[in-house]
């Protein structure tokens, strides 16, 4: 069975930073696509960034030049480096891990908090 842990979430004042890790065990297939979505309340989940197992990144307008996504593919593991934090930003944030379209998998959550 797949599961995915997030941590790193907090409490940050706007323009601060925070660090969200993922940890996916119990696949035996490799992630073609680890990444972050986010959702606040009363809105939908909105998807952050995600990197490909080449390489390859993808953010949202919201946060391109503000958050950094990077992985270790030995590691199953995927981090999202949050910079100059804003309090729009504020939202429980989830972690994706997709080995195919129909094999997605999410993390449980972590909650940041962006104060003004």
């Amino acid at each position: 069975q797949v599961q995915l842990v997030e941590s790193g979430g907090g409490l940050v004042q706007a323009g601060g930073s925070l660090r969200l890790s993922c940890a996916a065990s119990g696949s035996t297939f490799s992630f073609v696509v680890m990444g972050w979505y986010r959702q606040d309340l009363e809105k939908q989940r909105e998807f952050v960034a995600a990197m490909y197992i080449n390489g390859i990144t993808k953010y949202a307008d919201s946060v391109e030049g503000r958050f950094t996504i990077s992985r270790d593919n030995a590691k199953n593991t995927v981090s999202l480096q949050m910079d100059s934090l804003k309090p729009e930003d504020t939202a429980v944030y989830y972690c994706k891990a997709i080995v195919d379209p129909s094999r997605a998998y999410w993390g449980q959550g972590t909650q940041v908090t962006v104060s003004s």
